[in-house]
């Protein structure tokens, strides 16, 4: 196959497989978005998902959130791990919305990128999920799959990034990143994988990851 036809491989299949994207993280516009996103890091969507309720419950806007103490904001979302940073990013963002956007979350990846605890994959989630502004944000399970299936060299996420946007049409992009999110989990895990299940890495992926597995398999 060419890595053309191994691109429209890949379109074609989660296209089959996800015709309706479900979005992993639970959230009413663009701001809960953010705050969800930005608790994401280091965690499960499922355990932020069960912790979100219970902090827009008290403040689902950035004028509520200030009103929060920063420690008040640590103790409710401390299940979800890094709650010290998360905290002090959640109410200082909270904080600039209001002294710079007008409350608004900013539609740009400069100005996001600008607020505490926000990195350039988190920016990227709010542009996509929230504004429908094309972005390829890469996560673990982008980064492996990208490497896996041979479209990128697995240097870094910045390199994945670059390859998934040369290589994937960018009026798909919004669509790719969050249904090669949901195979990752459930076709082509880091632990627990199953090639046999795995139809596009089995059909074009990297000799030498097949390779490896196989062996390992035989022992």
């Amino acid at each position: 196959m060419t890595k053309q036809e191994k691109v429209e491989f890949v379109i074609n299949t989660l296209n089959q497989l996800y015709p309706e994207i479900p979005t992993p993280l639970d959230h009413k516009d663009p701001y809960t978005l953010l705050i969800a996103v930005l608790m994401s890091a280091q965690s499960t969507d499922v355990r932020v998902n069960q912790i979100t309720p219970l902090l827009f419950e008290r403040a689902d806007n950035p004028y509520d959130m200030v009103k929060l103490s920063v420690e008040e904001i640590r103790e409710i979302i401390k299940p979800v791990g890094l709650s010290p940073m998360k905290s002090k990013g959640i109410h200082g963002l909270s904080q600039i919305l209001i002294d710079k956007h007008n409350g608004e979350v900013p539609r740009t990846f400069e100005e996001l990128e600008e607020l505490p605890a926000v990195g350039h994959k988190t920016a990227g989630v709010v542009l996509a999920q929230a504004f429908d502004i094309p972005a390829f944000p890469v996560d673990t399970h982008i980064h492996r799959l990208m490497y896996r299936w041979n479209l990128s060299n697995g240097k870094n996420v910045v390199q994945t990034e670059k390859d998934a946007k040369r290589l994937f049409p960018k009026e798909l992009w919004n669509d790719l990143h969050l249904q090669i999110i949901w195979y990752g989990r459930e076709y082509s895990p880091a632990r627990g994988w199953d090639l046999e299940k795995d139809i596009i890495t089995k059909t074009i992926g990297r000799k030498s990851v097949l390779d490896d597995y196989y062996k390992k398999m035989k022992k």
